[in-house]
């Protein structure tokens, strides 16, 4: 299992550039897929809402693959009778959609920055995008995941693996999709996930999967690049 108190957190640059860089590559149509590993949620958030306002027609997408050391995020549709009960793990309050989620080591974000506009995708079809690279990279692995009407995100027997949330301004996305790999489950007992009381949650070891957080992160941004490429 992660390491829950890992302390090398990756620095989140003021800004990043649009053109090809060390970080990431693009080709083509293909988003640029920057590995930040552990970043600390705050200063990446701020990070997505900074590249987002900057960006102008010619801006390449970009997906940003990283975990977070453990954290709450509530989004705007949040009710306070779904907040953690206990704990002193930090709480907050963000722009996407949804309630409230828990992320932590272990866990694989893709933040996806995307200009659906110029991609011609609407925010269902972008929804269903970020779905379907997770049912793929988990069947990759032997797991069969699927997606449930009215309840975005990906489920295993039942059980929710993956989580989502966007926000879209001036026709651009960001935030994104987040996996359980291999990761302590126990924080999200003391919320209500996604605002549905007793949901229960699984994570890609409990299924077999041996590959780590970073490998499935690899994976995982390679499939969502592939299918935003072909938009």
């Amino acid at each position: 299992m992660q390491n829950a108190a890992r302390s090398a957190y990756a620095v989140i640059p003021a800004a990043f550039s649009t053109r090809e860089s060390g970080w990431g590559i693009q080709v083509g149509k293909t988003p640029i897929v920057r590995h930040l590993g552990l970043a600390a949620y705050v200063p990446t958030y701020q990070a997505m809402r900074r590249f987002t306002d900057s960006r102008g027609a010619k801006t390449p997408d970009e997906l940003w693959v990283l975990e977070h050391p453990p954290v709450y995020t509530v989004g705007i549709a949040g009710r306070a009778e779904h907040f953690p009960r206990s704990g002193e793990v930090p709480v907050e309050r963000v722009d996407r959609g949804g309630q409230i989620t828990y992320h932590g080591p272990g866990q694989v974000i893709v933040y996806a920055l995307v200009d659906l506009t110029r991609r011609g995708l609407t925010v269902r079809a972008m929804v269903a995008l970020l779905e379907q690279a997770v049912i793929d990279t988990l069947r990759g692995h032997g797991v069969m995941a699927e997606r449930r009407d009215h309840a975005p995100g990906v489920y295993v027997g039942g059980a929710k693996i993956a989580a989502l949330g966007l926000r879209v301004r001036r026709g651009c996305c960001y935030h994104g999709v987040a996996l359980n790999v291999d990761m302590d489950l126990a924080p999200f007992s003391a919320i209500d996930p996604c605002g549905y009381p007793g949901l229960a949650l699984t994570q890609a070891r409990a299924h077999g999967v041996l590959a780590d957080a970073q490998g499935m992160g690899d994976e995982l941004g390679r499939r969502i690049a592939r299918l935003i490429e072909g938009k």
